[in-house]
C-alpha cells in the first residue's frame, strides 16, 4: 500500500466479471481502505451471475442475473464497461484500451477471465453454432431456436459438444425450448472430471429417461451446413453422423491470457498466467485472479477457487496475510431432475483410498463415499440420482465421518446420518471459502442473528446456493447456545414469518406481490418467498394461479398445472371426489390415455394418474378431460390433493355411515384450497378403517353415535397417526369442526410445514386446537368460518378457466406446429415413457401418426 495517506493507492482491475466484482467487494468492506479502483470490462453490461446463466431460460432477465450494483456506487469505485484493454505498460504502470485511453495504476490486477472454446474442426463457426460462456451467447442461441424452429416449422434437433457440468446446463436449456438433444461427448463417460464409471453411467440412464439422447467415446470431425449455409449435422470419427440445426459448444475454456503474453509476464506454456499462493505474478506489481491465472501448473474454469483467490488478493493489498489454499472442485449439477454432485478426491485417487458404494439402478440412484485407509476419514464423494447429502457431506472432507458411513447413503428410512456439529475448520462454503468457524464467529462476534445476514457478512451462501441449509442449521445451534431464538423469519427478503405476513396482508389487503414486497419486505424476492406469498395471495384475494403478476411467482408445477415428472414431461390427474367415476368417465379417461400413450396408475388416493404428456399436450388432454366433465386434481398444487374412502353402509355389511357420500362432499368443499402443504383427508365407514383415515391430515371414522374427527396424521418421510380431536359429531359439526380446523392452520403454519409438526407446535397441543375449534376462545371462529364460506363460493376449475383464455395457453404453446398438428416428418411410436429408433418394420409402414404421442420417432 501507498505510505502517504493524502495518496489513495490506485488499483487497476482487467475484467469485470464475477471474481473482479466479488475482489471490489472484499476491498471495499474494508472501511478504512485508502483505495481508487477502476474496473475496466469489454461486455456492455456490468458483473453478472455467470453460475445462474442457465436461468435465463427459465425466466430471469438480465438484470435478475446483475450482481450487487451497490459496490460501484462507492466513490472509491468506478467501472467502465464496453471497453478493452489492449496493451499493458509495466516500466510505466498504465495500460491502454481500444477507446485510446490510458490509466495509470499502483497495482494492476488482472481478472480477464476465459473465454469458452471449439473444437478445431471445419464448420465450427457455421451459423446455428453456439457456445455457452455469457449472456449474449444464451440470448443468440435463445432468438436462434425460436427463429430457426419457426422458419423450418418443426422442432428442432440440437447436440451439445461436450459432456460436462456446462454441457449438461446446456442440454437442459436446449430441451426446455422443446429442442429435440442430443450430448455428444469424446470420453467413456459424462462428468468424466468428476464421475467414475459406475456415477458416469447412472447419470447416462437419468438423462436418456428425460428425453436427453447421450452419446459417449464419440469424437466430433466436422460440422455440415445446409442450402443456406446453417448448420445441418455432425460427422464423426467412426464415420456415423447426426443431424442437429443447433450445436452448443461447452468443450472447456481457455485462459485469456494475450494481454500477459504480449506484457512478458511468465505464462504456463499451456496457458494461464503463472501466480504463486499469494496471487502474485513475475511482475510484483501485478496480481492475477480467477480463471485466468495458472496455480500448481492448473487453470480452473470453477467460480469457487476465484473467489478464494479475489481474497487472497484484497487481503494482501490491504497489508494482511493471506494465501491460496489450492483449487477445491467440488460441484453440483443445476439440471432440473438429474441430481448430481461431486466433492472431494471423487476418483479415490489418494493411495490406499477407500470405497462404500450404494446403488439403486432401478431409483437411480449412485452414491459413493471415499475414506481413508483406515476408513475413518472422509476424502471425497460421487452423488447421482440423490445429491440431498451434499451440503452435510463436503464440509467434512479431510475430517473423521464420526459414524457408520452407510448411514449417510442409505435412502430414507434406513440409518440416520450424524446430525452432530462440524468442526470449526470444515468449509460450509466452498464458492467464498467460509468455514464453520467463520459462521461461528459471524454469529458470536458480529451479532449475525440468521442465515441472511451471515450471507451479508461473510458471503456464504452468496453464489450457488447449495450451502444454505447447512449455514441455517450452524447459525441456528450458535444461537440456541446463546439461549437466544432461532429467527423465523420468511427468507432474507421478508424478516416476519409466514403467519405474520400472512395476518399483514391480509389487514393491509394487498394483492400483488410487488406492493407486498415494497411495503413489507426489500429486494425482487426468491424461490421461497414467491411461492409461499403466491400461496397466501390465493387464500385471500383468490385469483388464477396463472393470472397477472401470480403466475411469475408459481412453483415449476404450478406454473404450468401439471406435475413435472423425471423424464422431463408430465403427469394429468383428474380429480375423482371420494374415488367416485361413473363408467362413460372411466372410458374417457382410458381413450385419452390411449390416443395421447400415456401411461396410467389408479394411485393410493383412488384416483387415476397419467403419465407421459408433453408440456404443448396438456390443454388438448385437458380440453378432452374437461368436456368429460373431470377437473383438475391439483395434484401440482400444495392443496388439497384426495379425500380417500371406504365403499361405507352403501355397499359395505359393516358400514354404519354413508363415508363414500362423505367423502364427496368434503372433496368438493375444499377442491382448490391452498395451504402451506398438501392436504389429504379420508373417511371410513366404520372402525375396521378400510380408508385408512388415520394416516391423513384430517381423518374421519363413522361410528354408531356420529362421526370422530382425528387430525395431524402424515404420510411422506416421517409416517405419524393422527390423534383424535373430537368424537361423535353428526355432519354439520363435522365440516364446521374441519372448515376452523384447516383455516386455522392456513393462517398459521410456517412454510411448507404439514399438520402433524404444526399440531404439536400449536400452544396449548390438542387442547388448544379444541378450545379455538370449538370453543372460540380467541374469538376468531366467525372469520375462520366467513374465510372458508369465501373459498367454497368463489371456487373455480383452474384448467377449465384456463382453456378460455387465450392469453394463459401460450404458455403451452412453443412452437407454432407444437400443440394442433404432429409434424409429418415424425413417426410416432407408444412405448412405457421411452425414447427408442423406429423399427425396420416401423419405417415401412409409416408409422401410424398419433397427435399427443409420447414418442418421436424420426424417419
Amino acid at each position: 500500500m501507498n505510505d502517504t495517506a493524502s495518496t489513495p493507492h490506485e488499483i487497476m482491475v482487467v475484467g469485470a466479471g464475477m471474481v473482479a466484482h466479488r475482489f471490489v467487494e472484499s476491498l471495499l468492506s474494508r472501511a478504512d481502505a485508502d483505495v481508487r479502483v477502476t474496473v475496466i470490462g469489454d461486455e456492455g453490461r456490468g458483473p453478472y451471475d455467470r453460475v445462474g446463466l442457465t436461468s435465463f431460460f427459465s425466466g430471469a432477465t438480465p438484470d435478475d442475473l446483475e450482481l450487487d450494483r451497490a459496490v460501484f456506487r462507492d466513490a472509491r469505485v468506478r467501472l467502465i464497461h464496453n471497453d478493452r484493454v489492449l496493451r499493458i505498460d509495466r516500466s510505466a504502470r498504465s495500460v491502454r484500451t481500444r477507446s485510446r485511453r490510458n490509466y495509470d495504476y499502483d497495482t494492476l490486477v488482472l481478472a480477464t477471465g476465459s473465454y469458452a472454446a471449439r473444437v478445431a474442426v471445419d464448420g465450427a463457426d457455421l451459423p446455428g453454432c453456439f457456445v455457452y460462456r455469457t449472456l449474449d451467447d444464451v440470448q443468440s442461441l435463445r432468438d436462434f431456436v425460436a427463429a430457426r424452429g419457426a422458419a423450418l416449422g418443426r422442432p428442432l434437433r440440437g447436440a451439445v459438444i461436450g459432456g460436462g457440468l456446462l454441457g449438461l446446463e446446456a442440454a437442459g436449456a436446449l430441451q426446455g425450448m422443446d429442442v429435440d438433444t442430443t450430448v455428444v461427448q469424446y470420453s467413456d463417460r459424462l462428468m468424466s472430471a468428476q464421475l467414475d464409471q459406475a456415477g458416469g453411467g447412472m447419470l447416462k440412464r437419468l438423462l436418456e429417461s428425460r428425453g436427453i439422447t447421450v452419446r459417449t467415446q464419440a469424437r466430433t470431425t466436422r460440422l455440415d451446413p445446409d442450402e443456406s449455409g446453417a448448420v445441418t449435422a455432425l460427422e464423426f470419427q467412426d464415420g456415423s453422423f447426426q443431424r442437429a440445426d443447433v450445436v452448443v459448444f461447452t468443450v472447456g475454456v481457455r485462459p485469456r491470457d494475450e494481454l500477459a503474453r504480449n506484457a512478458e509476464l511468465e505464462v504456463h506454456p499451456r496457458g494461464g498466467v503463472l501466480i504463486d499462493e499469494r496471487c502474485s505474478t513475475s511482475d510484483p506489481n501485478i496480481l492475477a485472479i480467477g480463471e485466468v491465472a495458472n496455480f500448481d501448473d492448473r487453470c480452473v474454469g470453477l467460480v469457487a477457487p476465484g473467489y478464494a483467490m479475489a481474497e487472497v488478493a484484497a487481503t494482501r493489498l490491504l497489508g494482511g496475510e493471506a494465501s491460496f489454499p489450492g483449487y477445491d472442485e467440488s460441484a453440483k449439477l443445476k439440471l432440473s431432475g438429474v441430481d448430481v454432485a461431486s466433492f472431494g478426491d471423487a476418483l479415490a485417487r489418494t493411495p490406499d483410498a477407500l470405497d462404500v458404494v450404494y446403488a439403486d439402478p432401478v431409483a437411480g440412484v449412485y452414491k459413493k463415499l471415499v475414506l481413508s485407509d483406515d476408513a475413518q476419514t472422509l476424502l471425497g464423494g460421487i452423488l447421482v440420482g440423490d445429491a440431498s447429502a451434499y451440503g452435510s457431506l463436503r464440509p467434512l472432507v479431510g475430517a473423521k465421518l464420526g459414524a457408520d458411513p452407510s448411514a449417510y447413503l442409505l435412502p430414507e428410512g434406513g440409518n440416520a446420518a450424524p446430525v452432530g456439529e462440524l468442526p470449526d475448520e470444515a468449509v460450509v462454503c466452498s464458492c467464498s471459502n467460509v468455514s464453520a468457524g467463520r459462521i461461528r464467529q459471524a454469529v458470536h462476534e458480529e451479532g449475525c442473528r440468521d442465515a441472511a445476514a451471515v450471507k451479508g457478512c461473510t458471503k456464504a451462501g452468496a453464489t450457488c446456493g447449495s450451502c444454505v441449509l447447512m449455514v441455517k442449521k450452524v447459525v441456528g445451534q450458535e444461537l440456541t447456545k446463546l439461549g437466544q431464538t432461532v429467527s423465523n423469519a420468511l427468507c432474507e427478503h421478508f424478516d416476519m414469518s409466514r403467519r405474520q405476513l400472512f395476518d399483514a396482508v391480509r389487514i393491509a389487503e394487498l394483492s400483488t406481490f410487488s406492493s407486498i414486497v415494497e411495503r413489507f419486505g426489500r429486494g425482487r424476492g426468491c424461490d421461497i418467498c414467491k411461492p409461499a406469498i403466491a400461496s397466501i395471495l390465493s387464500g385471500l384475494v383468490g385469483q388464477h394461479v396463472l393470472e397477472g403478476e401470480n403466475a411469475t411467482l408459481q412453483d415449476t408445477n404450478d406454473h404450468v398445472m401439471a406435475n413435472m415428472q423425471k423424464d422431463g414431461t408430465y403427469s394429468v390427474v383428474p380429480r375423482m371426489p371420494g374415488g367416485e367415476v361413473t363408467p362413460d368417465g372411466l372410458l374417457a379417461i382410458g381413450q385419452i390415455a390411449k390416443d395421447f400413450a400415456l401411461y396410467t396408475k389408479i394411485t393410493g388416493g383412488q384416483r387415476i394418474d397419467m403419465f407421459g404428456a408433453r408440456l404443448e399436450q396438456l390443454p388438448l388432454i385437458w380440453e378432452r378431460l374437461v368436456d368429460a366433465g373431470f377437473e383438475s386434481g391439483h395434484a401440482y398444487g400444495k392443496s388439497l390433493r384426495t379425500v380417500k374412502s371406504c365403499v361405507g353402509s352403501t355397499w359395505c355389511r359393516y358400514g354404519v355411515l354413508d363415508a363414500v357420500g362423505m367423502a364427496v362432499k368434503l372433496e368438493l368443499r375444499y377442491r382448490g384450497l391452498r395451504a402451506p402443504h398438501k392436504l389429504k383427508l379420508g373417511v371410513s365407514g366404520c372402525a375396521r378403517e378400510c380408508a385408512e383415515a388415520r394416516s391423513k391430515d384430517v381423518g374421519i371414522i363413522a361410528t354408531e353415535n356420529g362421526w370422530n374427527m382425528y387430525v395431524g396424521g402424515n404420510g411422506g418421510f416421517t409416517p405419524r397417526h393422527a390423534e383424535l380431536l373430537a368424537s361423535e359429531l353428526d355432519d354439520e359439526g363435522l365440516i364446521r369442526a374441519i372448515d376452523r380446523f384447516f383455516m386455522y392452520y392456513i393462517r398459521t403454519a410456517d412454510r411448507l410445514q404439514r399438520t402433524a409438526p404444526w399440531c404439536e407446535e400449536v400452544e396449548g397441543g390438542l387442547d388448544g386446537l379444541r378450545s379455538v375449534i370449538f370453543d372460540d376462545s380467541l374469538g376468531i371462529c366467525d372469520d375462520l368460518d366467513a374465510a372458508m364460506a369465501l373459498h367454497v363460493e368463489h371456487y373455480e376449475d383452474e384448467w377449465a378457466a384456463t382453456l378460455k383464455d387465450p392469453q394463459k395457453l401460450e404458455r403451452f404453446r412453443s412452437f407454432v406446429n407444437a400443440a394442433d398438428t404432429p409434424d409429418p416428418s415424425l413417426g410416432y411410436v407408444a412405448e412405457r415413457g421411452q425414447i427408442r429408433p423406429a423399427t425396420a418394420e416401423e419405417r415401412r409402414s409409416g408409422a401410424v401418426l398419433i397427435a399427443g404421442t409420447a414418442l418421436e420417432v424420426r424417419r
